[in-house]
């Protein structure tokens, strides 16, 4: 979501530095849905038994010993870190993308597999100097993610460059566990790891209708941990907790952890039972939200949009997201500040009262947690705690109903999942949670937006994805469309609705005006036809869903103030036809 007129960015990679017209992802994301990179994601062939990891201090355990990173980017922290107690973080700014390198010693004529685990909006890994092919490969991952890449050293090389950056007016990132796996070089390296330790301490820390969450013991030396399910792997986290999803209710499963590094899997924990809830599931949270419903962001900030209170919100709009609450020095936690003097002074007592009106008229009005310019990171379950308490006080100091989470600089599916279930145990059955990612964010299920959506499919209301400021995305059926038109929409709610969440839990977010984005506006009459196509199979494009969903909630709108700007046209043609659905 803009807060206000964006500042020209800097095109992502492969594209030209040029400036954009306004912020949010543009059509970089077409190529990457359309067209294959030509990046090396490939793993090596099998070790053999003189290989070893090459990299000195790997895992940033003495700090930057061995490391060089450009114009004092670089440092080390203890969290979040993928393995031991230490991992990079490394910060761009202005021109320099924070590039950490190492000189490597290595064999002439041999293969090697170069790896790293990063987190960031975009990390790269790569080698220069082999003397035959450099490679890189990179991804926009925000959890743990590892980087695999082989390379082949030439006839004289004895030594390369390994190095790993960010990207131009992108956030920090992290690296952690590097390795350069090969025949010995001669340059010495970190002692191989050992298999870890069986984890300790493994207990059931919540549940629902649908779901077991678990949390455990940190085991020294560990880079991930294995969930098993009554003897069966059923997923794979780089934290000490897990919540595992899609059970059945009212039934006890066995569970056991391994823990895992590059030596191996431990052996399992001691196993637990957990047991699900009798009732709820499935169809996800917020208490009294219409079955079909309109949401809309309402502006704290004047950007030149219609200035307005929430009392100003019109009625068509059954749930108004708070934008936005704003990160704190403290890891993960967030507060709201009501901007009086922009809003024509506004106070704060009068806020409350229009929240309290708004909500006796059975409308929801929650907080909005990110936004273009937010940079809030919940990455451990400290910041996680701190995130569902401070979000928690903001509902008992201004009434809210609820949290939106609008992180466009990605999210960590482990600790956000922790954060909101959280949340919803100090809030209750009541508690609306709405989700805003962008069009790349929904493209698989493994991605962390997904991740987190499917998690918390129990008490998860809806997620509103962005259909702007995109460029062309694949759609459920493979094919490339491009924003701005029905099938847009269409195709892509289907990946949504193919992949697990509810259409109680799908809407369609879209600008109220061509002000209000940099581009993906449609009319009216199109987000009406996409719904008519979704919820009745009626009025839709060249692409056509394989069954109706009726249940489907409705649509979102960025914003308000900027329907308000046009004199209401958006939610005056739209609204009515949401609560008309079937």
């Amino acid at each position: 979501m803009d807060r206000a007129p964006a500042l020209p960015r800097p095109a992502l990679p492969g594209h030209t530095r040029a400036a954009r017209a306004r912020s949010g992802r543009t059509g970089f994301w077409a190529a990457i849905a359309a067209t294959a990179l030509s990046l090396t994601f490939a793993g090596a062939g099998p070790a053999s038994a003189a290989d070893v990891n090459n990299a000195k201090n790997a895992g940033f355990e003495s700090a930057l010993t061995n490391w060089t990173c450009s114009a004092g980017s670089g440092t080390t922290v203890s969290s979040p870190v993928h393995g031991g107690a230490a991992a990079l973080k490394a910060t761009p700014a202005g021109q320099d993308y924070a590039q950490c390198s190492q000189t490597v010693a290595v064999k002439a004529n041999s293969t090697y597999t170069l790896s790293a685990w990063v987190q960031g909006s975009y990390t790269y890994l790569g080698v220069t100097g082999t003397g035959t092919t450099d490679v890189s490969t990179w991804t926009p991952n925000t959890s743990w993610t590892q980087l695999s890449t082989t390379f082949t050293t030439g006839a004289s090389t004895t030594s390369v460059t390994v190095w790993t950056h960010g990207w131009y007016g992108q956030p920090a990132y992290y690296a952690d566990d590097f390795s350069v796996y090969g025949p010995d070089g001669g340059g010495g390296g970190d002692p191989a790891p050992t298999v870890p330790a069986a984890p300790g301490g493994l207990a059931v820390s919540g549940t629902t209708s649908s779901s077991v969450s678990l949390a455990w013991n940190t085991v020294s030396g560990a880079t991930g941990y294995n969930v098993y399910r009554d003897g069966t792997k059923v997923t794979a986290v780089t934290g000490t907790s897990a919540t595992v999803a899609g059970l059945t209710a009212s039934t006890s499963y066995s569970f056991q952890v391994t823990a895992t590094n590059a030596a191996g899997e431990s052996a399992k924990s001691t196993a637990v039972t957990g047991t699900t809830a009798a009732t709820g599931g499935g169809g996800g949270g917020g208490g009294t939200v219409p079955k079909h419903a309109v949401t809309g962001y309402w502006q704290n900030f004047n950007n030149g949009a219609t200035v307005q209170k929430i009392s100003g919100v019109p009625d068509q709009y059954d749930i108004i997201a708070v934008a936005f609450a704003d990160a704190t020095t403290t890891p993960g936690a967030v507060a709201f500040n009501l901007d009086s003097a922009g809003l024509g002074g506004y106070s704060v007592d009068q806020f409350k009262a229009d929240i309290k009106a708004k909500q006796a008229a059975g409308k929801k009005v929650i907080v909005s947690i990110g936004g273009q310019n937010g940079t809030i990171s919940v990455s451990d379950s400290a910041s996680a705690a701190n995130f569902a308490n401070s979000v928690y006080s903001l509902m008992q100091t201004y009434g809210f109903d609820g949290v939106d989470i609008d992180l466009e600089n990605g999210l960590n599916a482990t600790y956000m999942t922790q954060a909101l279930r959280s949340l919803s145990a100090k809030a209750g059955a009541s508690l609306v949670i709405t989700m805003a990612p962008q069009t790349i964010d929904m493209q698989s299920t493994s991605n962390s937006y997904f991740q987190t959506a499917l998690n918390i499919k129990d008490i998860l209301t809806v997620v509103n994805m962005q259909y702007y400021n995109s460029g062309s995305m694949l759609g459920c059926d493979g094919k490339v469309y491009s924003q701005g038109s029905v099938d847009f929409l269409t195709a892509l709610a289907c990946i949504q609705l193919q992949g697990g969440l509810s259409p109680s839990q799908v809407g369609l977010g879209l600008p109220a005006s061509t002000s209000g984005a940099g581009s993906g506006y449609v009319s009216p009459t199109v987000v009406n036809n996409a719904l008519d196509c979704l919820a009745k199979g009626t009025n839709c494009g060249s692409f056509k869903p394989s069954k109706t969903y009726p249940d489907l909630r409705g649509a979102m709108t960025w914003s308000t103030n900027w329907d308000a700007s046009s004199g209401n046209a958006w939610s005056n043609a739209v609204g009515p036809h949401v609560h008309a659905l079937p």
